[in-house]
């Protein structure tokens, strides 16, 4: 599906699930090009009753894992960093581990590059994968100059997905040059599962593992000239992004892929962000085991 539909299709269902009031709903939706009658339609179906006193389901997560779903310990922080992309600096999050045993590009969510992320490149550190996630609103000053927390979406929805693939090419280069050698992998959740997909359809060949979290797949999707070994994870009542796999799991195998698919039980979208609403811990955990079990039949 189109990202921009994608992105839509989240705010609408964040606002159907309680996790928006129908005001900052419809304004939100004003921001990623939607009139207000087209807006006013989409939260009707959600079952919206044109009022805004809805009370607010609260955001159950936690504050930022200090183990891990599989630590032992706090992970190393990870650091801001600066390098060169096609348009200018980019800016991302790097943490390294120390006996390297791959490389990963983490890719993030509709929010942009928040801490929450700073901290999932930590964990791939110190289980043995130094990782950099590229902050794809580079190009817009960063996510941390943007104040409006719906402005991340909307910039992310109106900019081309050829930057976006192009800017995260370059943080593969930016791998290669810090972890010489290593095999290399991509992780993404949500919006960013959707970039893996995109990286996948773009043909870049350097991918050795490719981890799209319920990401959405693109239009007709063609992975002929990937190379990556493909786990690709699902929610059972995610039914917006599961829509997009039978498509996605068909053209894995026409493709000839080595490929995964899982969906987890009881699971809903996000459920790895433990800074979430939807955080649902067994499945980040068994999910986390999982991916280091896929990046180390693959990578190492």
């Amino acid at each position: 599906m189109a990202l921009r539909h994608y992105l839509i299709g989240e705010l609408t269902q964040d606002f159907a699930d309680g996790l928006l009031a129908r005001r900052e709903a419809l304004r939100r939706l004003g921001l990623l090009g939607v009139s207000l009658a087209g807006a006013t339609a989409l939260l009707a179906a959600c079952g919206d009753d044109g009022g805004d006193d809805r009370t607010l389901t609260p955001t159950a997560g936690k504050p930022a894992s200090t183990a891990g779903p599989s630590g032992s310990g706090p992970p190393a922080a990870g650091a801001p960093i600066r390098f060169t992309g096609s348009q200018g600096e980019l800016q991302a999050a790097w943490a390294a581990a120390a006996k390297p045993r791959g490389a990963v590009l983490v890719i993030h969510e509709n929010r942009g590059l928040t801490p929450h992320f700073f901290d999932v490149v930590s964990r791939f550190a110190r289980d043995g994968y130094s990782a950099l996630c590229v902050d794809l609103l580079s190009g817009e000053g960063g996510t941390a100059s943007l104040t409006d927390p719906a402005a991340a979406a909307a910039a992310l929805a109106n900019a081309p997905v050829d930057r976006l693939v192009a800017d995260l090419e370059f943080g593969i280069d930016e791998l290669q040059r810090r972890v010489p050698g290593a095999k290399l992998g991509a992780v993404g959740f949500c919006f960013g599962g959707g970039m893996v997909w995109n990286l996948l359809q773009a043909g870049e060949q350097r991918l050795a593992a490719a981890i799209p979290f319920y990401g959405p797949a693109p239009d007709n999707p063609d992975f002929g000239k990937a190379k990556a070994a493909v786990y690709a994870i699902y929610a059972e009542r995610d039914e917006r992004v599961n829509a997009s796999r039978d498509s996605a799991e068909a053209a894995l195998k026409a493709a000839g892929l080595t490929y995964e698919i899982r969906t987890f039980a009881g699971a809903d979208h996000a459920f790895f962000n433990d800074t979430g609403p939807r955080y649902n811990e067994p499945a980040a955990r068994e999910a986390y085991r999982a991916v280091l079990d896929w990046l180390g039949r693959h990578l190492a």
